[in-house]
């Protein structure tokens, strides 16, 4: 049997010295970021394709003690993932900011207790350089691990009890004036379908609303649902419709349960606005694909993904992001579905 030919050997920073007509230090300098004459780099970058050099980086990332890599970690089921845009809005900002630093993004979903502890092993074994956290609980393992290990993270969002660079939007003050604006409609039984209770979104998007209707909250028109899911806000519809069936508007949690709830009612006879108005939170693809496109708040999933990731990049290069946290804008847009 005839072997097979030998690969074709890996070009080295001396092939590319020498193409270029330059000592090997002048190379490395270019491939590190310091300074050269302008000529010298052209001449690099030409060698550099010529030769088809690609850098060694399992051999940069032993002398660095770094991967180059960051991971993004959301704490929602497989479902929830592919099913919520602002999860994938969030992720394409935090690529977009750690791609243009030359950072990887490794992409870690945990829905179950294996996935915790596998994504528990895999952090403690120095995988990542940081991790930016999404839908994160109070006193969750990877919270734990991660402290643990001191690793440069930011938050989308701010669970409670957590002291690290977190980035998001006032969800209590824009549910306040979601609902204000409701009510300044003349509608007055107007219930809430409330996701995600256990996470700082959820329960300040629930506390927004109690405020703005002060007096008036009714805790029989809130109806909890455990997710941000179309069909959590279908079945919570349902539940409210046979609860109070006089209700006249409702605040879905989330652009995806307003649309599930638009759908219950649609099903049982219900016009939109005309019997019931309904407004959701994210202005998502969710908002605009429901009939009638659905009245939000406009949450900036990318903006918030970026944020999140250079807030780990700013900790990578030796400086201090702010544990404060930082609020990006998240106005009305007022459509047809009130």
């Amino acid at each position: 049997m005839t072997p097979p030919p030998p690969g074709r050997r890996r070009s080295t920073v001396h092939d590319v010295a020498k193409a270029a007509g330059v000592s090997r230090g002048t190379v490395s300098r270019v491939l590190n970021g310091g300074y050269v004459s302008e000529h010298a780099r052209e001449a690099i970058q030409t060698a550099i394709r010529e030769v088809g050099y690609v850098p060694n980086n399992a051999a940069r990332t032993l002398v660095r003690q770094r991967t180059q890599a960051v991971g993004f970690i959301v704490h929602e089921p497989h479902s929830l993932f592919l099913e919520d845009p602002n999860i994938g809005g969030i992720l394409l900002g935090a690529n977009t900011a750690l791609s243009q630093a030359d950072y990887q993004m490794v992409c870690l979903v945990i829905d179950t207790d294996r996935d915790t502890d596998r994504v528990a092993r895999y952090l403690s074994g120095g995988f990542v350089d940081g991790a930016v956290i999404v839908s994160a609980r109070q006193h969750d393992p990877i919270t734990d691990v991660v402290e643990r290990l001191g690793l440069p993270v930011a938050y989308v969002g701010h669970p409670p009890g957590i002291s690290r660079p977190w980035v998001g939007i006032d969800n209590l003050g824009a549910a306040r004036a979601i609902t204000a604006r409701v009510r300044s409609s003349g509608r007055r039984r107007i219930g809430m379908i409330a996701a995600a209770l256990d996470r700082d979104s959820g329960s300040d998007r629930l506390a927004g609303f109690r405020e703005a209707l002060g007096d008036d909250f009714d805790e029989t028109l809130v109806e909890s649902v455990p997710l941000y899911a179309f069909a959590d806000g279908e079945a919570g519809m349902r539940r409210l419709l046979e609860r109070a069936p006089d209700i006249d508007a409702v605040f879905g949690a989330s652009d995806a349960v307003a649309a599930g709830a638009v759908q219950a009612l649609r099903a049982a006879g219900r016009r939109v606005p005309d019997d019931v108005g309904v407004v959701g939170f994210d202005d998502s693809a969710w908002a605009r694909r429901t009939d009638p496109p659905l009245t939000t708040v406009d949450q900036p999933a990318e903006g918030l993904g970026a944020a999140a990731a250079e807030a780990v990049l700013v900790q990578l290069s030796g400086g201090v992001a702010d544990a404060g946290g930082i609020l990006l804008d998240a106005p009305i847009v007022w459509r047809a579905s009130v």
